[in-house]
Parts: C-alpha cells; sequence; structure tokens
C-alpha cells in the first residue's frame, strides 16, 4: 500500500513550506484531538485561523497539508504547540484505526476495485472499521499472491544470480559468522559433527527436538518464541541429517524475517545455504585442503566430500564460493534433473547457461550434449563422470555424479574453460562432444527423415508438472503450509506449570 505526498497549499509563501516530515492523516488527527480537547468546534477553529471551515476540515481529514506559518497559527489557537501536533503517532488508539482506514482507501485497491470511500465519523463502530481494513488487507495479499507468478520468480532469480556473479560468490560476512560460531563451540579442524552442530544450537539458545509428525511441507520447524527446534525422526536418505540444523538457525543467524516477496524468499533461501556450507566445510580448512589439491593439480569434488563428509552436492557448491576468491578460478555449477530441467545454476566462466527471454536459468533444459545430461547415460554410477564440450564460446570441461531425491535423480556437475582443466583430476579423458545449442539443430529437432517418418503419428502423454497448473504456493514461505506449522508449534509448545 502506498500513499503519495500532498502537494504544498496555495497558501504556501517561498520560503516557508509544509510542516517538515509531515504525515498529513497523523497530523490532522492530532489537530482535531487538540481541538477537541480545547472545547473548540471545527468552524470556531476555521474562525480563530482565519479560513473557511471546509479549509480547516481538509486539513484535520489529511486532504491538505498547512504551512509551517498556518501550523503555527493552528498551534497558538489551541494553545499547544507545534512540537506536539507534529509528532509522529496518533493521538489515540481509535484514531489510527480511522489513519489505518483512510489510507486503504486512498491506496490503489479501492481506486481498482472502484470502490467509494466510507464516511468515517465518531458513529462509525470500530468493529466496521476494523472489519473495512481486514478485508482491505486481504484483497491486497490475494492481489500481492496473483502476482506472485512464475515470471515474477523468475525475474529474481535472474537479478539473484547476477548479483552471486558479481560476487564471485563470495560472501565474506557469511564467512565471517560461520567462523565465529565454530569458535564459539571450538572446532579445532576435521569433519564437522552432528554433536558439534547439537552444541552450536544450543550456544544460540536452540534446544533440539525430534518428533515424528513433522508437518509433511517442512524439514524442520523452529519455535522462536520458546527457542526449540524440531526436527523429523526418520531423517531424510537424500539429505545430510546435520544440514536442517543448521538451515533452521542460520536463518537465525541471519537475521531474517518472513519475506515479503518471492526475491526475499530466494535471497534468504541462498543465504541459508550458504550459512550453512560455511559451517560445514569452514573457509580457512576447505581453502587449505584445496590449496594442497592446485599445488598436486589434482583438485577433485569428491576429495573435498571425503574430507569433510558431507554430500557431493554440498561439496560442489562450496567448491563455488571458494573457487575464484581463493584459487583464481573461473567456474560454473549446475544441477539438474533427470527430465534434463536446470534446478540450480551459477556461473562466471564465460560458459551460456540456457535461459529464457527474462534471462532467467532455472527451468531451462540443458543441452543432450552437455556433461549434465551424458552423465545419466553412463553405466558406471560408482566414478566420477568427466567430459570437454566444445561451444561456440569455447571448450569447457566438466566433472558430474549423479545425486537421487525424491523427486527422482539429477546430475550436480562443475566446470571450467579448458584453460584452467589443468588443475583438476579428470583432465585427461578422453570423452568429448559438442554443443551448438540453442540452435535447435543441436539436439532438440529430429533429423528430416525421422521426422518425416513420425510426425503426426506420436502422441505421448506428458506427466505434467503440477507447478504449471497452478500459480506459486501461497503464504509467506511458498510451499509451507502455514496453518499446519502454527497448529504444530501449539501442540508442542511447552506448557506452564
Amino acid at each position: 500500500m502506498t500513499s503519495t505526498a500532498a502537494a504544498p497549499p496555495a497558501s504556501a509563501t517561498p520560503g516557508d513550506g509544509t510542516a517538515p516530515h509531515a504525515d498529513a492523516l497523523v497530523l490532522g488527527r492530532r489537530i482535531r484531538d487538540a481541538r477537541s480537547r480545547a472545547g473548540l468546534t471545527l468552524d470556531e477553529l476555521a474562525q480563530a485561523i482565519d479560513r473557511a471551515p471546509s479549509q480547516a476540515s481538509a486539513i484535520e481529514n489529511g486532504h491538505r497539508e498547512p504551512s509551517l506559518s498556518m501550523l503555527r497559527v493552528i498551534a497558538a489557537a489551541l494553545d499547544t504547540t507545534v512540537d506536539d501536533l507534529l509528532r509522529d503517532e496518533p493521538p489515540s488508539d481509535r484514531a489510527a484505526l480511522e489513519i489505518a482506514v483512510e489510507r486503504a482507501q486512498r491506496g490503489p485497491v479501492f481506486s481498482a476495485l472502484g470502490i467509494a470511500p466510507i464516511r468515517v465519523s465518531k458513529g462509525t463502530a470500530d468493529e466496521t472499521l476494523r472489519t473495512v481494513l481486514a478485508l482491505h488487507d486481504e484483497v491486497a495479499r490475494l492481489h500481492r499472491e496473483r502476482a506472485a507468478t512464475p515470471e515474477e520468480a523468475r525475474r529474481a532469480n535472474a537479478v539473484l544470480r547476477a548479483d552471486m556473479r558479481a560476487a564471485d560468490n563470495h560472501f565474506p560476512d557469511l564467512e565471517a559468522v560461520a567462523k565465529g560460531l565454530l569458535d564459539a563451540v571450538g572446532y579445532t579442524g576435521g569433519p564437522v559433527s552432528h554433536q558439534t552442530v547439537a552444541e552450536m544450537a544450543q550456544h544460540l539458545g536452540f534446544s533440539l527436538h525430534y518428533v515424528g509428525d513433522l508437518p509433511h511441507s517442512t524439514r524442520s520447524v523452529t519455535d522462536r518464541r520458546n527457542g526449540r527446534i524440531y526436527l523429523p525422526t526418520e531423517p531424510s536418505m537424500s539429505r545430510d541429517s546435520r544440514s536442517p540444523i543448521l538451515q533452521a538457525f542460520a536463518s537465525h543467524l541471519c537475521g531474517h524475517e518472513e519475506p515479503g516477496n518471492y526475491a526475499d524468499f530466494l535471497r534468504q533461501r541462498v543465504e541459508t545455504n550458504y550459512l550453512t556450507a560455511a559451517i560445514l566445510l569452514p573457509e580457512r580448512d576447505a581453502v587449505r585442503v584445496l590449496g594442497e589439491a592446485k599445488q598436486l593439480r589434482r583438485i577433485s569434488m569428491e576429495d573435498l566430500r571425503d574430507a569433510f563428509a558431507v554430500s557431493y552436492e554440498t561439496a560442489a557448491h562450496r567448491f563455488t564460493n571458494l573457487a575464484t576468491r581463493h584459487l583464481g578460478l573461473p567456474v560454473h555449477f549446475m544441477k539438474v534433473h533427470e527430465s534434463g530441467t536446470i534446478i540450480k545454476a551459477y556461473e562466471n566462466d564465460g560458459v551460456t547457461f540456457p535461459s529464457d527471454v527474462l534471462g532467467a536459468v532455472e527451468g531451462s533444459l540443458v543441452c543432450r550434449n552437455w556433461t549434465a545430461r551424458t552423465v545419466f547415460d553412463v553405466e558406471d554410477r560408482f566414478s566420477p563422470w568427466y567430459q570437454y564440450t566444445d561451444m561456440d564460446t569455447g571448450t569447457f570441461w566438466c566433472t558430474s555424479r549423479i545425486e537421487k531425491a525424491k523427486e527422482g535423480e539429477y546430475s550436480v556437475s562443475v566446470g571450467v574453460p579448458f584453460a584452467h582443466v589443468k588443475w583438476f583430476r579428470g583432465r585427461e579423458t578422453p570423452h568429448r562432444s559438442t554443443s551448438n545449442c540453442p540452435d535447435e539443430r543441436c539436439c532438440r529437432r529430429a533429423s528430416p527423415a525421422l521426422a518425416e517418418r513420425w510426425e503426426g503419428n506420436a502422441w505421448p502423454a506428458a506427466r505434467t508438472p503440477t507447478s504449471l497448473l497452478a500459480a506459486l504456493p501461497t503464504g509467506s514461505f511458498p510451499g509451507v503450509d502455514s496453518v499446519e506449522v502454527y497448529e504444530f508449534l501449539e501442540s508442542h509448545a511447552p506448557r506452564a506449570d
């Protein structure tokens, strides 16, 4: 909801502007309150300040801002001070309610719906005003929700990825937070144990509670009021048991509030994941491991994974945080679903990801010849897959692995330009492909003979993702049923004796 500043009153003279930093509605209500306390009618105030009653009414209703000289006259007539009239807070709870309703009625929602505003008088019941305000807020929420389309999400994602690229995906403030927490619990090196993570939670004032009825749409639920983190009794087969705990208090450490829009939600998710990885793979130790590997020309995501007992995806993602800033290596990262759809992506090495007209990468299809796709055809799922890919922008080398999740299989790939492959294990691979995408003749268009044979004779039944059939999930936290979460917290909250 927005409000526009009123134009200077016609009576204002050069050098005698409107009241400084005055909110017209609050100022008007404070003048009305002071008039009532002084026992004056509107006509008597108008006469005292030498203005028509309609002008005095416009000032009290916030439709007109008085000049500073006029405000001095009004203050004198009401036996008060200019400073008192210019105070920010409404004079009463009733006045605050009236102001909120007036702002709502002057906002874009009422205007867009063509609803005539109601006249707020002394006789208008508080319940009526609260009802009008509640209806306005709900309509405004529905408008915001409708605006949160996949297009908005793609735009927000493109902006966020550009910010990450500008910073080489390295954020010193979050690294410092991670180091401070590690130091606080006496971390000395090696993999960060589950016990250490539990001690971090305790250090931050949280207790861990494992429950069997965690809301199905959540990985964890944090009760900030009572300092509790609720976790599932059955750990995920595809996720590190430490990560949900770290992500829960990472949001606390980052000072996150409920996201106001999709851009906030995405940025908070990136910060939470970054801080989680920075704790599991501490910067000093991870840089030491990677620096030694670079000297030996044997940088490997598998070795980084094993050194800190994390998932391959976590190791690969963390590598992108450190590679450019500490090793001088430009890099790209991709997480791709078995369908070929990009789930996550990052690059600062010049590789050209597929994208839509908005510049968004997530949701686009990867070329069938890229490492992120060819790895799905490899029989050996226990060894890393290395491949060179020749593109219009140059030759890139990638290492990739398959991981599983409840959504299916996906590949995690890390790559660098050819000039930097000398530092990596797997550079001697004979596997090579060529990609001419986005030219459709590369991998998205059938040969003329094949097309002629089957065009018009094929009728596949698409497995349509539900996300194509609905808008983005509702609520402050997309995909989370807030009612279910609130009911869960209510049932588990500690009771006073």
